[in-house]
């Protein structure tokens, strides 16, 4: 199992400006030393030492994440702004794609990409649509309509079909899904996928909640010993205190509760869109740091940015 992220801004999209390339470029320049320019080998590792913040950026896209499993088949959670980067690979492949889009919520900033998703317009392309929230086809369709955009969702040419969610899990060939609701305004559904003994949660907008923690065998049967967490981390502490029901987590609360499941990598995830690169890696680093003390060595932590590949 593989996992690609193509959005993990929260909020709202938050792409890098013209001043804080300039900023990055000038940081760099400052670095530079006589020595540095030397050769292409110099400059090669000169540019290998450089903070990955200054490097790269995390992006600006909001939430689109997708699993490539041992099946053909596409599986994405939200469709954010990232989902537009997405079609786009997938169009570039000129082949026909069945596509499984779950959505966590509804909030516009995990499904403004929708409309802009290309292979929903080719009519060799098939895409299943799933929630545990009933009247989600009606939600979607609304966004897509006057005077809110200048096409209806009718236009999307590929098969369509939707899925409103009532079991405990769902079988995709050798991939099962399970869901869950999580502590969100609104609510929001976390996602759990399992293949061949590997686990992964997708859980965004997520503010956890001392219940989350208990040993019990609903919490353990889904929590407990996942390969990979990747899980909203939009706020420190501090801002998770004062923001108490805003419906997301702080670093640390998703450090303690890795801790407490035995999860082996964490992925922060749904960036603040006011954070700078520098602000989110710091973030990255104070995660490491405080898992370490807590006795959670054996954790991995990882920032999820667009671009990101990680093999389960």
């Amino acid at each position: 199992m593989r996992i690609r992220f193509w959005g993990v801004r929260g909020s709202v999209p938050s792409p890098l400006m013209p001043a804080k390339i300039r900023s990055k470029i000038s940081s760099v320049a400052q670095r530079f030393a006589e020595r540095d320019l030397e050769s292409q080998e110099a400059r090669e590792l000169f540019l290998s030492a450089l903070p990955e913040y200054l490097f790269s950026s995390v992006g600006g896209n909001t939430a689109c994440v997708e699993l490539l499993t041992g099946e053909s088949d596409h599986i994405i959670f939200d469709a954010g702004t990232g989902i537009r980067e997405l079609g786009m690979e997938m169009a570039s492949q000129k082949k026909p794609a069945r596509t499984h889009l779950f959505f966590s919520h509804f909030h516009w900033d995990h499904i403004q990409g929708l409309p802009f998703f290309a292979p929903a317009f080719d009519p060799r392309n098939e895409i299943d649509f799933y929630s545990p929230v009933k009247d989600f086809r009606r939600i979607l369709e609304d966004q897509m309509r006057e005077p809110y955009f200048p096409i209806t969702m009718d236009t999307m040419a590929a098969t369509k079909r939707f899925t409103v969610l009532t079991g405990s899990a769902v079988d995709l060939g050798g991939v099962e899904i399970r869901y869950r609701a999580m502590n969100h305004p609104g609510g929001c559904y976390s996602y759990r996928v399992e293949e061949k003994g590997k686990k992964v949660i997708y859980s965004t907008d997520t503010e956890l909640r001392a219940e989350d923690f208990e040993k019990n065998p609903e919490n353990t049967a889904y929590f407990a010993g996942v390969d990979v967490l990747v899980i909203d981390t939009q706020y420190t502490l501090g801002e998770a205190i004062e923001k108490y029901n805003w419906g997301h987590s702080s670093f640390s609360l998703a450090a303690d509760f890795a801790v407490n499941w035995g999860i082996k990598k964490l992925i922060l995830f749904h960036h603040d869109p006011a954070y700078s690169d520098r602000k989110i890696y710091s973030i990255l680093q104070n995660a490491a740091w405080y898992i370490e003390h807590l006795e959670g060595r054996g954790i991995e932590v990882t920032l999820a940015r667009e671009g990101l590949e990680l093999e389960v």
